[in-house]
């Protein structure tokens, strides 16, 4: 049997590996607490009302964690610009190469089928385009969460950043649907967070090129023969651009 030649590469750099357990711990902190406040649960306590502090403790917690989660995303948006092609802007766009991908993971990963022809290219190195496109919608989901989440908060905060999405409430027409909107958003990440963990750990025994300790090293395991073609056409590109430099300076 023909021995499969794989290599180290390095996807996921340490910025991008520390947004996304950041990112973790604040979603499941902001989860835990939003429920709470939500339903806030009976405390049985013999001490004096004025004493317990309790609800205001929870209530700390989901601020803060709203607080990193926003921040995170801030930062994630920047290493989108400087990071590299793993995590750039560019690996969001569209292309054929991407689609082709995309039908790939539908078939295989969703309706559990097989690819009569296999085709190292459909399996992605970075992201899969299905991965991409949710990535996406969640972004958009969490805009809509931060929204919606610092316009409750601003008639209580003393700080300017909360202040400046208190124009969301009168915009939605009142406090009880922007609630409503910030609820429902919470439960897509609920579902969100199931079906990534499902398809990371399916990866991980499906393909075996590290896709779960990719997330804590940075490193994936990927085929020598496509290390070099990705490298061929790297300096395809770049002698292309110098020549395009050189056509242009004449």
């Amino acid at each position: 049997m023909k021995t499969r030649n794989f290599k180290r590469v390095m996807v996921w750099e340490l910025p991008v590996r520390i947004f996304h357990w950041l990112n973790v711990l604040a979603v499941l902190v902001l989860i835990v607490t939003g429920f709470l406040i939500a339903s806030p649960p009976a405390l049985l306590s013999s001490a004096e009302a004025t004493n317990l502090h309790s609800f205001g403790i929870i209530r700390f917690i989901h601020f803060t964690a709203a607080y990193v989660f926003f921040f995170v995303m801030i930062l994630r948006l920047y290493w989108a610009l400087v990071g590299n092609r793993f995590s750039s802007w560019r690996a969001f766009l569209p292309s054929k190469r991407k689609w082709h991908n995309f039908k790939h993971v539908l078939r295989v990963d969703v309706l559990l089928q097989n690819d009569k022809i296999h085709d190292e290219k459909n399996i992605s190195i970075g992201h899969n385009s299905m991965a991409l496109l949710s990535y996406v919608a969640m972004f958009i989901i969490a805009v809509l969460q931060v929204f919606t989440g610092f316009a409750l908060y601003a008639d209580m905060s003393s700080w300017f950043l909360p202040k400046l999405f208190s124009w969301v409430i009168p915009m939605f027409g009142g406090d009880f649907i922007v609630r409503t909107i910030h609820h429902i958003s919470t439960w897509i990440f609920i579902f969100f967070s199931l079906i990534h963990i499902y398809l990371v750990f399916y990866h991980d025994w499906l393909e075996g090129r590290g896709e779960v300790s990719s997330m804590f090293g940075g490193y994936k395991f990927v085929r020598g023969s496509r290390i070099k073609k990705t490298s061929k056409e790297g300096a395809k590109k770049i002698k292309e651009k110098e020549r395009e430099n050189i056509l242009e300076d004449r």
